[in-house]
């Protein structure tokens, strides 16, 4: 069976859910929401005599399809019932599926309440009281995050900052026009890899504003595990502050809501150790990643394999990272 419709995963859906979780006898309302670009998120409630529950399924696309750099869904499962072990806010993971379940890859987390949209974080009245700690405990998370276990973690794979600098170079040479202001950064980078025998532990590899749920209460949780990896811990760090994911309010690099030293304070204070320099690599690093890939974007308009609205939007961006560049590699001599 194909399964390319609500319909059909709504059958399949609710055979688990009844088998499963006790006490429920049927689903409702199931619908995918809008986030999540690369895995599929659907929302649905499991319904009982003695009420209901909204739960959250996380899908490959297609049951199947997977990014060559994902860890895979099964892994994503257990990094994330391992996080909450060591005191990581993660949506609990309630069920991992199997293949006789006919839904394809993927597991069912309980429903985080909260809001995820990155603009609104930064902006929206409600979370004005969050917003005064929400980059420090962004930085203990990322703390507890680098903590965990190495022995307890799925297999993944290894990228340290040189591995990372060069697998990036590679993508970058593969496209047709060259960018002046990327081959710049590439330099530098090369110039002022960390020191080798940094560190090695578990890096979350998305970490940022838009891959949260933040409520009045503080952070919530955090989502998208699908590239974590075993590299440097001050990778999370450079990502979160990259001024794509700053959404507007480019004075406060922490996320759109805090500056640096909240971020490196609150994770000093959870038993990370960050210096100054070390961040900035990282996030000139993160910066031209993003760029790279909004660049690959525009290779990909230009050639028809996509050229949605979308696809375009997003590759437009690609000039606003050089601009972001060019600030940091300035801020650095």
């Amino acid at each position: 069976m194909t399964l390319s419709d609500a319909d059909a995963i709504a059958e399949c859906l609710e055979a688990v859910v009844r088998r499963e979780f006790e006490g429920c006898t049927h689903i409702s309302g199931l619908r995918r929401l809008a986030s999540g670009a690369s895995q599929e998120t659907w929302l649905f409630a499991a319904d009982g005599p003695h009420g209901s529950e909204r739960l959250i399924l996380r899908r490959a696309p297609g049951g199947e399809r997977q990014h060559e750099m994902a860890v895979g869904l099964e892994a994503e499962a257990a990094l994330i019932a391992l996080a909450a072990e060591c005191g990581v806010v993660v949506p609990p993971l309630r069920y991992v599926l199997k293949r006789e379940d006919g839904i394809g890859r993927g597991f069912i987390t309980s429903f985080v309440a909260g809001e995820t949209l990155g603009h609104r974080i930064v902006r929206d009245p409600r979370f004005a009281a969050t917003r005064q700690h929400l980059a420090s405990d962004c930085g203990a998370m990322m703390a507890r995050i680098h903590a965990m276990p190495k022995e307890r973690l799925p297999p993944l794979r290894r990228a340290d900052a040189g591995l990372r600098t060069d697998e990036l170079y590679r993508r970058y040479r593969s496209f047709s026009a060259p960018r002046p202001v990327f081959a710049l950064a590439f330099r530098w980078l090369k110039e002022n890899l960390p020191a080798t025998g940094s560190t090695e532990c578990l890096v979350h590899g998305d970490f940022r504003n838009g891959n949260l749920i933040v409520s009045e209460r503080g952070l919530e949780a955090v989502l998208d595990w699908e590239i974590a990896h075993l590299g440097d811990p001050i990778e999370d760090l450079g990502w979160f502050c990259v001024n794509s994911w700053r959404f507007g309010e480019i004075d406060k690099p922490a996320g759109g809501f805090g500056t640096r030293a909240q971020l490196c304070d609150g994770y000093r204070a959870a038993g990370g150790t960050v210096e100054p320099g070390h961040l900035r690599f990282w996030e000139v690093l993160g910066t031209l990643s993003w760029g790279v890939s909004c660049a690959a974007m525009v290779e990909t308009f230009r050639s028809g394999i996509d050229n949605s609205v979308e696809r375009a939007m997003i590759a437009r961006r690609a000039s606003e990272t050089e601009l972001d560049l060019l600030d940091l590699l300035a801020e650095t001599d």
